[in-house]
């Protein structure tokens, strides 16, 4: 049986709204810390705004902590309206994998995956940059430090994205695929209680990217999007990790009628 989340939920929790901020303006404020060999020491700083670490926004940050927070800087032009929607949606997804290894780094977290998050951003911000997005791969495979969980969630970004729902939600269907990525490490790393909190956060944005994609389209085209979410599912329900393990995941694709 399908999870609720296909279904379009109406959660009105205040607390998605504080866990939101958390993924959206954890930049400059993070805690100072010492990061290991294994987190983020591939963040070139040199190819970003050069940040005076007197600056008030930026003096209890560590050097890469200034390289994260200046890239965050650089992708804001990006994620204006009167950029296309693939723009807006690689700049938001840079900057919540940039939230995310700012996460990891405050924890000094020896973790990969903070690594990879970093990783992950500077090469969206150097294709923005270089105007070369489009060469960008839309629908990724799940990294090896996380793991497809709540195949149904997954489904509907699957099918939101074959659908051109990026259009619509460019920021919600970014943050939402981040946070289930970081939904999945957590649930590996630490367990359910501390992963909680991310899948409900992408189940917000999803249901609002659903939204606006519904709002957007006619009746056909809502009942198209429906039919490939569970076409999706039923790809994705087998494949859903074994005992919260993370080796990553291939994701298989599917062909619209």
């Amino acid at each position: 049986m399908l999870h609720s989340a296909i279904q379009v939920a109406t959660y009105k929790n205040p607390i998605y709204t504080v866990l939101s901020a958390v993924l959206l303006l954890s930049t400059a404020s993070c805690v100072s810390t010492v990061p290991s060999p294994t987190q983020i020491g591939t963040i070139k700083n040199a190819d970003y705004c050069q940040a005076d670490a007197q600056t008030p926004s930026y003096k209890n940050q560590s050097t890469q902590q200034r390289a994260m927070s200046c890239m965050l800087a650089e992708l804001q032009p990006y994620q204006q309206t009167n950029m296309t929607a693939y723009q807006q949606y690689f700049a938001y997804k840079a900057q919540a994998w940039l939230s995310y290894a700012m996460h990891k780094d405050s924890m000094n977290s020896r973790s990969p995956a903070g690594l990879q998050a970093a990783e992950a951003a500077e090469t969206i911000l150097q294709a923005l940059k270089n105007g070369t997005e489009q060469d960008l791969i839309l629908i990724q495979d799940i990294p090896a430090t996380s793991a497809l969980m709540r195949p149904d969630l997954w489904a509907t970004l699957s099918a939101l994205k074959d659908s051109g729902g990026i259009v619509s939600a460019p920021r919600e269907i970014a943050f939402s695929e981040v946070a289930l990525i970081w939904a999945a490490t957590d649930q590996c790393e630490h367990g359910s209680p501390q992963s909680g909190s991310q899948f409900r956060m992408a189940d917000r944005w999803l249901e609002q990217a659903r939204e606006a994609y519904v709002n957007n389209h006619d009746s056909k085209t809502n009942v198209a999007l429906q039919d490939l979410i569970v076409r999706y599912y039923k790809q994705y329900a087998p494949l859903d990790a074994i005992a919260d393990r993370c080796a990553g995941q291939i994701l298989p694709t599917v062909d619209k009628i």
